[in-house]
């Protein structure tokens, strides 16, 4: 039997500064996370200066509450994982400078770790032994993606967004009713008051065959709507608008999703991002999957969202294969996830 591999990972790409330890991929011993929600709810939305400078406040504790966790000291550990990019450069920066920092000091390896692949990874960390090859939807607020998973070292991008992100027209949307950040979970909790059928909106399956995704449109008829309805005086029933909206997006990405999983003929389906949280999302690719006979697998909700458990995850598979960073790595707030 390989002994055991330990490894603390630290995620800072936005506004939650995480740090997580998790032993050979699986076992999470500690799974902390510091929310900026109630410092960024006044400004509608997250200020990257603001969100560096917490970030520098909350690390050293973060890191040090998580460690306690799980009951180790430094010395257990067998290697350091963050996040370098997508993200937020000044937010990045903060969990780079300690990771390397502690690497360093504890002359251990550094693990470099893609952010939207430690969303990926949330999977496989609550799903171990996942079918491969799956066809994964990534959908998150910066980024919504059809990957082809066929084995831990080989994926490829099937489809990806034009424009806006799902995540990114919930939280647009969401501003426009009214809802107070962050608005993807309030506009989700609207929309359960509401009818999905009451408003048509426009689905943007883009030319045939394509697997890419578009949702700008829909986000400018959701916006006109309004905007029509209050210089004709017409009364709006937010949650219908709310209800109907979220119909429209689930619906092109469950049907884009199952598209790519028979075009592959993957074994299974898997289900990733902050997005990914979304009940009404996960109950239609569930049932679409049930339909395709594929099976679904989605993280639960508290790995959907940005935690550093997942991005130990990701890590462990890297550290097997000695995938490791210099300790000149940098940041890079747009780092494609295929290079």
């Amino acid at each position: 039997m390989e002994p055991a591999t330990t490894i603390l990972a630290i995620e800072t790409s936005c506004d939650e500064t995480a740090a997580a330890i998790v032993i050979n991929g699986t076992e999470v011993r500690a799974n902390i996370i510091a929310s900026q929600i109630a410092t960024h709810r006044r400004f509608g939305g997250v200020v990257p200066e603001i969100a560096s400078r917490r970030h520098m406040e909350n690390i050293v504790p973060v890191v040090a509450e998580a460690m306690a966790t799980a009951g180790l000291s430094f010395t257990g550990l067998d290697a350091v994982a963050v996040t370098y990019g997508p993200g937020l450069v000044g937010a990045l920066l903060v969990g780079l400078a300690y990771a390397k920092s502690l690497a360093y000091a504890l002359d251990k390896p550094l693990i470099g770790v893609h952010h939207l692949l430690g969303h990926i990874y949330a999977g496989f960390l609550q799903y171990p032994h996942l079918p491969l090859p799956a066809a994964c939807l990534v959908v998150s607020g910066g980024h919504t993606s059809l990957v082809y998973l066929e084995s831990h070292t080989c994926r490829r991008i099937l489809g990806a967004t034009r424009d806006d992100a799902a995540g990114e027209a919930f939280d647009k949307v969401a501003r426009v009713l009214g809802l107070p950040y962050p608005g993807g979970p309030e506009l989700e909790k609207l929309a359960r008051e509401g009818n999905p059928r009451a408003i048509n909106f426009p689905r943007a399956w883009l030319e045939e065959g394509s697997l890419d995704f578009s949702f700008s449109g829909l986000k400018s008829a959701v916006i006109n709507y309004l905007h029509h309805a209050r210089q004709t005086g017409t009364e709006v029933n937010l949650a219908d608008v709310a209800a109907s909206f979220q119909a429209a997006v689930v619906e092109v990405l469950v049907t884009k999703t199952i598209q790519a999983a028979r075009r592959m003929a993957t074994r299974s389906i898997l289900l990733a991002g902050g997005v990914a949280a979304n009940s009404s999302l996960r109950q239609e690719l569930a049932a679409a999957g049930r339909e395709a006979g594929l099976p679904v697998f989605c993280p639960s909700p508290a790995l959907c969202t940005d935690n550093a458990a997942m991005i130990a995850c990701a890590a462990y598979y890297q550290y097997l294969r000695r995938d490791f960073a210099p300790l000149d790595l940098n940041a890079i707030p747009d780092l494609p996830l295929i290079n």
